[in-house]
């Protein structure tokens, strides 16, 4: 195994003795960064930024260089393999992304292609890139969006705040939804495959609008293709994370999905969960991001809290509960990602 020279994420994960709890943050390269506003200005627009190789390992090895993080997630977009089966989007300014060509009807799902690894072979260049030049320094995560939340965006065509038309679609046909699901599991787990064979240390699953479910409908349809996922990824060492927003709800059920470690919002107790996990899983999370808009003082104040919850054991890896804002503070961030590793020393 050619694991990386600082491996304390990985360590933490597989709950071995770590001298600190390691730290990385979701959002960790974007816009509060004024190096990253250069590179995105170079890019045009969002979408030629993560196709782009050169600048996504610029914009991906910011984190190490400005923050001092203990990995490096590939900078791209959990939509990126939707365009192979034939889903068309762009992201525009201040509405995110916007699909052309929306599921509409049950029928439009026949029309989906199958998934074409040649038609990202880019994700796998940045993930090579960027552990050449970290050389294997730190931990290199590769990540994918979850199925539910990928249909979410498929069938709303846009970001959305209740989800209404995706989930009348899943009360209307729900055969059809979860054959949809189905699909796209089968193709996040070759995505999967073939970042891990491309060199990511470590997969994050983001299901971001699985807390929009009610639990008995998130147990229905949100969680068997995520088990599904985790069941057929071929790896040696590398560890699966399953992340879900507004989690409080489901948790007892997202805990079956089979991961490594679960990465959890700020809108559940971590002693609590540790406790119901009980040395079976690591966790991830739990600091609300809006604590990065507070002084350097409640920062310091609600890392403690966090640390003093987890204890001294291992198993924990410190992240936000959801990502970065444009509009935060970079010298903030810097000084939550120092905290961190000052207050957790063992």
């Amino acid at each position: 195994m050619n694991l990386p020279k600082n491996d304390l994420f990985l360590r933490a994960i597989r709950w071995e003795k770590v001298e600190r709890t390691p730290i990385w943050l979701m959002r960790q390269a974007g816009r509060y960064m004024p190096e990253y506003r250069k590179l995105r200005e170079k890019a045009r627009s969002f979408k030629n930024f993560y196709k782009n190789v050169e600048l996504s390992v610029k914009a991906s090895l910011l984190p190490k260089k400005i923050l001092g993080v203990d990995a490096i997630i590939i900078f791209s977009d959990i939509l990126t393999p939707l365009e192979s089966i034939g889903m068309k989007f762009d992201f525009i300014e201040k509405q995110g992304p916007v699909f052309e060509n929306p599921i509409n009807e049950p029928s439009d799902i026949d029309r989906l292609r199958e998934f074409n690894r040649e038609d990202v072979s880019f994700v796998g260049e940045i993930i090579k890139e960027v552990n050449t030049e970290l050389n294997r320094e730190l931990p290199v995560i590769g990540f994918c969006g979850a199925p539910f939340t990928l249909v979410a965006y498929m069938i709303e065509g846009r970001t959305s705040r209740d989800f209404k038309r995706a989930k009348s679609f899943m009360f209307n046909y729900p055969d059809k939804f979860k054959e949809l699901l189905d699909k796209l599991a089968d193709m996040l787990t070759d995505y999967i495959n073939f970042q891990i064979e491309s060199g990511a240390d470590a997969i994050q699953i983001f299901d971001s609008w699985a807390g929009y479910l009610t639990p008995d409908d998130y147990k229905e349809f949100a969680l068997p293709p995520i088990k599904k996922i985790i069941q057929n990824v071929k790896r040696d060492y590398q560890p699966i994370i399953h992340f879900t927003k507004g989690v409080a709800g489901i948790v007892d059920y997202m805990i079956t999905s089979g991961a490594d470690a679960y990465s959890v919002d700020w809108m559940i107790d971590l002693r609590v969960l540790k406790e119901k996990l009980n040395g079976s899983f690591a966790v991830q999370g739990n600091l609300d991001p809006t604590v990065l808009y507070a002084d350097k003082k409640v920062i310091r104040e609600k890392v403690l809290d966090i640390l003093n919850k987890w204890g001294m054991e291992s198993g924990h890896v410190f992240n936000l509960g959801h990502g970065l804002s444009p509009d935060m503070e970079e010298d903030k961030v810097k000084y939550l990602v120092d905290t961190v590793k000052e207050l957790s020393q063992r």
